[in-house]
Parts: C-alpha cells; sequence; structure tokens
C-alpha cells in the first residue's frame, strides 16, 4: 500500500489551475524530494499530501486521491501518522511557549498544551526521548523566545516525531539557516532516515537534499515534469530547465549545489 497515491489530481483556486493532472506515488517507508521554483506549485503539492486541500473533481475527468490506502479520514488521526515541519508553523507559536511545550503539542495537533490537554507520563517520556534525539534535551524549560532559530527548527521536527509517525513532510526545513547549521540538519536527516523515519522534503535548494534521499519530483507551473533518481535529475540540463536559468549542478559527497553565471545558489 502506498502512503501517497495521487492520480490526475489538480487543485483548482478562482478559477485557476494551480496543479493540473498530477500524478504521483510515495511508498511507504519512501524518502523523496519535491523541489522546484517558487511558485511552482510544490506548497499546493505539500498540503495536498498532508490533507490540507482536496483535490477538484470533474465526474468526466476523475481522479483518485488516497492517503495511506485511504480515500476518506479524519485529519487529526492523519496528522498523528504524518508529522508536519513547516515554517510556517513556526512563527504562529507565542514567544513564552517553552520547548517542552511546543513538543507535547504534537500530540494534540494545537499550538500549545492548553488547560483540556492531558499530558500523560508516556507523552512526557516520549518528548523528552525526541528531544534527545534532536540534541535539545537541555532546552525542555526554556521559552522558544530566547532560543535560536536552528534549537526552534529541532523542536518543531521533535514535536513532529513524537507520535512516531509513517511519514515526516518537511516544508522547506532550513530556510534561513546558515551552511553550517544546514550541513548539521542534513546529517541530521540521514540519520533520522536510517533509523526507519519516511522523509518527503519540500525545498527549492539542491543543498538542502539529504545524502540518503535518492528519488527527485520536479515541479514547475503546477505540474510534475520529471521523477525519477536524484543521478540522473540533478544534471545542468535537467535543473537548468526547471529553473527556467542556465543552471550548472555540482556534486560533491553528496551534496548537490547550483551556479547561476559564476555564482552559487546555496
Amino acid at each position: 500500500m502506498d502512503a501517497v497515491e495521487l492520480g490526475n489530481v489538480s487543485v483548482v483556486r478562482g478559477g485557476k489551475h494551480i496543479l493540473s493532472s498530477v500524478d504521483l506515488r510515495i511508498a511507504r517507508g519512501e524518502n523523496v524530494a519535491i523541489i522546484g521554483p517558487n511558485g511552482s506549485g510544490k506548497t499546493t503539492l505539500v498540503k495536498l499530501i498532508r490533507g490540507e486541500v482536496l483535490p477538484y473533481y470533474d465526474e468526466d475527468d476523475p481522479a483518485t486521491f488516497r492517503l495511506f490506502g485511504l480515500e476518506r479520514w479524519n485529519v487529526f488521526e492523519l496528522r498523528s501518522r504524518m508529522g508536519i515541519v513547516s515554517m510556517d508553523l513556526q512563527g504562529r507559536f507565542r514567544e513564552e511557549t517553552t520547548v517542552r511545550e511546543v513538543i507535547e503539542s504534537g500530540f494534540f495537533s494545537s499550538l500549545d498544551v492548553f488547560r483540556c490537554s492531558t499530558v500523560t507520563p508516556a507523552m512526557e517520556s516520549a518528548a523528552e526521548s525526541a528531544a534527545r534525539t534532536l540534541g535539545i534535551e537541555g532546552l525542555m524549560d526554556s521559552p522558544i523566545g530566547v532560543v535560536s532559530l536552528g534549537e526552534m527548527r529541532r523542536a518543531l521536527i521533535a514535536r513532529a516525531l513524537v507520535t512516531e509517525p509513517e511519514m515526516l513532510v518537511l516544508d522547506e526545513p532550513m530556510t534561513g539557516l546558515d551552511i553550517s547549521m544546514k550541513s548539521r540538519f542534513r546529517a541530521m536527516f540521514d540519520i533520522l532516515m536510517e533509523n526507519g523515519v519516511c522523509i518527503v522534503m519540500v525545498t527549492h535548494d539542491l543543498t538542502d537534499i539529504p545524502v540518503g534521499i535518492r528519488r527527485i519530483v520536479m515541479v514547475k507551473d503546477g505540474r510534475i515534469i520529471a521523477d525519477g533518481p536524484k543521478d540522473e535529475l540533478l544534471t545542468d540540463a535537467e535543473v537548468s530547465e526547471l529553473y527556467g536559468e542556465d543552471i550548472r549542478v555540482e556534486c560533491d559527497d553528496g551534496i548537490y549545489r547550483m551556479h547561476i553565471a559564476g555564482s552559487v545558489i546555496g
């Protein structure tokens, strides 16, 4: 059974196609990077994968849309099977919220741990374990207003992992991080994948892609224009077509970088 199955799926807003006739299957346990320029439709695609938007249905042009084999699902149940890390989520927490509360909120799909929510001893143990995995166990009682960008991003990843999801969806997870921190995050994601965590990463920057991700999906103008092995798609010709620029691609120890007119992207 596939974790994600999209067949002939389109998303329409205001009469305009944001995604058009998308076909995509992601097997359980498979690691994938979805890449494309800003405005390409990859954010809408990840919202589809997260069950946050529904496809446009046309009786004369039927589509297939299943998540974990289900055509209908409860969003809260889905979120327990699919951990989410996104930039927009980061800015929605209050500065006085502690790292511990950020992580534990993952059990409730909320932006805090409210009075009506009961954190059990098992939840506390799982939150502490997730924090240790991400190396932030010493920050559990720190308000997020005083932690660094990288530490907050780790807290969000721990929040996503705390329910032991089948899939971790990362939407531009390294935006704003410096080169050194990006390197640490790539290594961290590789370790998570080695330990059985399935990762679907959405990014516009090739340097974000961990070595362990082998499959690339390219999105442009609301369509998937290529889908295949990383070493076959991250080439000068394919990446130049994707971004509409004359781009050279270099690979150093499994890390890819793009060059335009003598400058390095990422």
